[in-house]
């Protein structure tokens, strides 16, 4: 699934191509992703011209001078094509600008979703309401983090999963995290020292952003809205290597809960 900085890489392609443009043409082109798409979305768009683009967590945000924002969450399989030569049988959305530009979002599993809301309506937005800080932002800290944990009896994992302690972290990036900064996953949150959950912060934000910078992680279907795959895959530390050497020479290992992998390992994780 794509994570924060998948999201983060799309936003940023889309931007170029996208803000300060009207859209001529809105066209979606089924009734419904993993939720319904708005009846009245191709009206309130139509003609609109985009202010800016954003993201929320997991979720990207495009504005527009009407005062709605359409949100887009990508699923398991969601991206956007720029400039398509064809239209695909999973082009859910497609897009057409006053500048001669299309852009088309393509998810062929359909468990992302669009919604559009009145951009001054945002903070309320069910998903949006009992988020946690930002992982990049400085409102994410290890005093915060000290705060949210303490007493608190569940794996560090899991409370970085925790949208509501932490808004925007998967799987992908709390493993590498945990293991850069050298915390094993299965520790309960409210018994690692604050000395080690700065260290934490540090190193959530240092791979967020070398993801960010190499475009994310092209697992199965995603790729960046030029068309690129991204390449932070080739720097994981632990995800997805079982069995391969950790750079302390023993081997990562891997365990399954509730359909999610974990990789780490023992020996530079305590």
């Amino acid at each position: 699934m794509p994570e924060l900085p998948e999201v983060e890489t799309t936003v940023r392609g889309l931007t170029p191509v996208l803000a300060g443009q009207r859209m001529v043409g809105v066209e979606p082109r089924r009734a419904d992703l993993r939720k319904a798409i708005p009846p009245d979305l191709r009206q309130r768009l139509t003609g609109a011209t985009v202010t800016s683009l954003g993201r929320s967590a997991k979720y990207g945000l495009i504005d527009t001078d009407r005062g709605d924002t359409l949100i887009f969450h990508l699923g398991m399989s969601g991206r956007w094509r720029v400039d398509p030569s064809d239209v695909l049988t999973h082009d859910h959305l497609l897009i057409d600008t006053a500048n001669g530009r299309r852009l088309a979002l393509n998810d062929p599993r359909r468990f992302g979703f669009l919604d559009l809301i009145a951009t001054d309506r945002l903070a309320s937005y069910p998903p949006f309401v009992a988020m946690g800080p930002e992982p990049l932002s400085d409102a994410f800290d290890g005093a915060y983090l000290d705060r949210m944990l303490d007493g608190r009896q569940a794996p560090i994992k899991a409370m970085l999963l925790d949208q509501r302690i932490v808004a925007g972290l998967g799987n992908i990036y709390v493993c590498e995290a945990l293991h850069l900064s050298g915390i094993a996953p299965a520790r309960a949150g409210g018994q690692i020292a604050r000395a080690r959950l700065d260290r934490l912060v540090v190193a959530v934000k240092e791979v967020l952003v070398a993801a960010i910078a190499a475009g994310g992680s092209t697992l199965r279907d995603y790729a960046r809205p030029d068309g690129e795959l991204g390449y932070f895959s080739k720097q994981w530390r632990v995800y997805g290597r079982e069995g391969d050497a950790c750079g302390c020479g023993d081997p990562v290992r891997r365990r399954v809960e509730a359909g999610r992998s974990t990789f780490w390992c023992p020996r530079c994780q305590r």
